[in-house]
This record gives C-alpha cells, structure tokens and sequence, in this order.
C-alpha cells in the first residue's frame, strides 16, 4: 500500500521512539524511509537594556544546525539501513517546521508522512500549537501519527 514514508526526526526521545516504530513499519510492508529534520533559522537578536547578546553569527549558527541535522539523520539512516531499509535523507532550514514537513513529502512524492504525536511540551506547545496537528491539518496524504 504505502511505498515511501516520509519521517520526521528532531533527534528527541520520542522522536526515536517514533523513529523505531517507523522503522518496523517500513520493514513490514517493505517501503522506503526518507527521513526530514527540519532547521531552525538563525534566532534575531533582541536588543535593549538588559539583553543578552549571543556572540554567534548566523553563518556559525547555520553551520552548527547543519551538523546537528546530519548527526541525528545518519544515526537514524544507519538504524533503518541495518533493517535492510532503503533510506534517504534531507534536512531544510525553515522557522515553520509544519511546512518544512509537509513540502519535503511533496519533493520526494511520499504516499505516507509517520510521526510522533507531538514535539514540544508545557506552555510552548500550548503557544505554538503541536506541529503534528498542523502537519494533519495541512498534509495531502495520509499521516500515521504514533503514540
């Protein structure tokens, strides 16, 4: 049924969890994994009296998210690949991870998104809303949310 999976991983214990189960999935119905980390974008300073000031300069910041990507997708291709799993892997600075999401599944003409049922936690989940649901709201194709 489902051929191509799209996997979004930040690298967090319920990502990995969510990862895993992906994984077992994608073996059982014998799919391929493409799995997305969305970057942030470099954060604008604020300034003012009593600021802090971050030393770092975008292109330092850049350079660091990018590491950052390519450490947890290659941990994760390798999982998947000793599954005997055919993998891929992309990685898109973007401040709205939702849309990143949804526009990487496109790129690589997924047939299924699979994630973990939320992301940030507390009051900032609440503020920012849960990506996972903005990811159902927006999503052409079919997303198995995993709890």
């Amino acid at each position: 049924m489902f051929k191509h999976i799209l996997v979004p991983t930040d690298g967090s214990p319920l990502s990995d969890t969510a990862v895993a189960r992906a994984i077992a999935f994608a073996k059982e119905i014998n799919a391929r994994i493409t799995f997305f980390y969305s970057q942030p974008d470099f954060p604008m300073p604020i300034y003012g009296e009593g600021a802090l000031i971050d030393p770092t300069t975008p292109e330092q910041f850049a350079q660091s998210a990018q590491q950052e990507a390519l450490r947890i997708l290659n941990r994760v291709k390798a999982a998947a690949e000793a599954e005997g799993i055919t993998t891929g892997v992309d990685t898109q600075v973007n401040e709205i991870p939702y849309e990143a999401i949804v526009n990487a599944a496109d790129r690589h003409d997924c047939d299924l998104i699979f994630m973990a049922s939320h992301g940030r936690r507390g009051i900032a989940g609440l503020l920012l809303g849960s990506e996972t649901q903005k990811v159902l709201t927006h999503s052409k194709i079919p997303v198995l949310v995993y709890r």
